[in-house]
């Protein structure tokens, strides 16, 4: 039960950027060439007066197709329509993936006990930050990264853990932090390393957070921040990749995603397992606005460019470079599948 729910959670967070082009390209009266559920082999399909409606059999994807890449002369075709509707059309799909992730950081803090903010609210027996750190301390930066939620506290954490040496037995951080009203800078926060045997270095995080009470305001504000530090870590996380900190060993699929969010099911709290589908779906939203070929981020890099020439790039070369990039990515999906299922079946999933 708990993979067919994450099945459908995932597949939900598929559809609602699916349908967030389907109903920008209807608004503009746009053709709607199909509207695809799913994919691999076609259950069953319906014809609808302009689009064909079609059922697959994987609950992993979907698509739309607005004929993007091929010349018309129907004045309602994707190419006939004015730049800034089309440009609108492409980046809907991951406004709603953003917009949803927003929402469901809302829900996510409107049913948790206690709002945790940034603030000490005191030490654990045999504390060692508290050999600077304070009661009372609000953190708001670590190592030049701006904390916003205790989010940012736990990665940058994790991040420094994950570098330490075998024979660390504690590492250190500068932070600011709010003392009595005024901003001071603390350097070489100490906290204690704890290796366990497989010799996975974490940091013992020795002091709790103050709690902060629901209201509407500290609800939207806490679920805001969350959100933007779920979009900020997405970026750091690419800019890791890009500059080897991780390899395509590290990357997750589908099977991957569908995993971690089946594990997490049956371990976390109904928030903190909806904080994790707000990352995802967030994912999704600023991975699709990445400008590489085929997906929604390239398509929009081609419409400005044709926005500022006042001419548009002709429909077969735009068509190639897509196909090309979608050859690509597909080449690299099956690749991070076969990780997924290797890691599945060698307990590292």
């Amino acid at each position: 039960m708990d993979i067919v729910i994450t099945i459908l959670v995932f597949f939900s967070i598929i559809i609602i950027h699916e349908l967030g082009h389907f109903v920008a390209a209807r608004i503009f009266r746009m053709n709607v060439d199909e509207f695809t559920i799913g994919m691999g082999p076609r259950l069953f399909k319906f014809q609808g007066k302009k689009t064909l409606y079609s059922f697959r059999l994987l609950p992993i994807g979907g698509a739309v197709q607005l004929g993007e890449d091929f010349e018309s002369d129907d004045p309602d075709s994707f190419r006939n329509k004015p730049v800034w509707q089309r440009m609108i059309v492409i980046v809907a799909g991951a406004f709603m993936n953003l917009i949803l992730g927003l929402i469901v950081c809302i829900v996510s803090v409107s049913i948790g006990e206690k709002i945790a903010t940034t603030q000490v609210s005191l030490f654990y027996e045999n504390s060692v930050s508290s050999e600077k750190l304070m009661q009372g301390d609000e953190i708001v930066e670590i190592n030049d990264m701006p904390i916003w939620t205790t989010m940012d506290i736990s990665y940058c954490f994790q991040n420094t853990a994950a570098k330490a040496g075998e024979n660390e037995q504690r590492v250190y951080f500068d932070m600011d932090v709010i003392r009595n009203g005024q901003r001071i800078s603390l350097d070489d926060v100490p906290f204690a390393l704890n290796t366990s045997e497989d010799r996975t270095a974490g940091i013992i995080i020795d002091f709790a957070v103050q709690p902060e009470d629901k209201t509407v305001g500290t609800v939207l504000s806490s679920a805001f921040r969350t959100a933007l530090t779920e979009g900020r870590l997405i970026w750091i996380t690419l800019f890791d990749l890009i500059t080897g900190t991780y390899g395509i060993n590290d990357l997750s699929g589908p099977v991957g995603v569908v995993t971690t969010m089946s594990n997490a099911y049956n371990l976390m709290s109904v928030d903190e397992f909806l904080i994790l589908v707000a990352f995802i779906t967030i994912n999704i939203g600023i991975m699709n606005l990445l400008p590489i070929p085929a997906l929604d981020g390239a398509r929009f890099i081609f419409l400005l460019i044709e926005a500022i020439r006042r001419k548009p790039i002709p429909a077969e070369k735009e068509g190639l470079v897509h196909f090309i990039g979608f050859a690509l990515l597909m080449l690299l999906m099956i690749i991070v599948t076969f990780n997924d299922i290797s890691r599945l079946f060698t307990g590292g999933a």
